[in-house]
């Protein structure tokens, strides 16, 4: 796919890319320190340790997602850049349209992907 056809996508994944970008540093206190805001969100003297724990490990989960989900925006705009966009990675079979337009940074066809997804299963 060039980078006429891309042009859609790379709108979609820009906004994706700026979206996540202001909720991580939003999750991470904006300006200070990851730590510093955990300390601040997570500190209360009030709070029973096991909300506490839970809520930690939902926003350390949420991070991680975001961050992964991050990844992936990036990596698309990238093989827009390098011409590669609708490629698949692992096969090299052209990714349909539909599935680009429902998840832009998608990186495989749907086949390859329901193999990478079964194989995580089972490792």
């Amino acid at each position: 796919m060039d980078k006429t056809q891309a042009a859609p996508f790379l709108q979609q994944l820009r906004a994706q890319q700026s979206e996540l970008l202001a909720q991580l540093a939003a999750q991470r206190g904006g300006t200070i320190g990851r730590a510093e805001a955990a300390a601040a969100h997570f500190g209360q003297p009030e709070d029973p340790r096991a909300q506490l724990a839970t809520e930690r490990e939902l926003a350390f989960a949420l991070d991680e997602h975001e961050t992964a989900h991050l990844a992936a925006v990036e990596a698309a705009l990238a093989r827009i850049e390098a011409g590669t966009y609708g490629e698949c990675t692992d096969c090299g079979a052209h990714i349909t349209a539909a599935r680009l337009h429902a998840t832009p940074e998608a990186a495989r066809c749907v086949h390859c992907q329901e193999k990478a997804e079964q194989h995580r299963r089972t490792a």
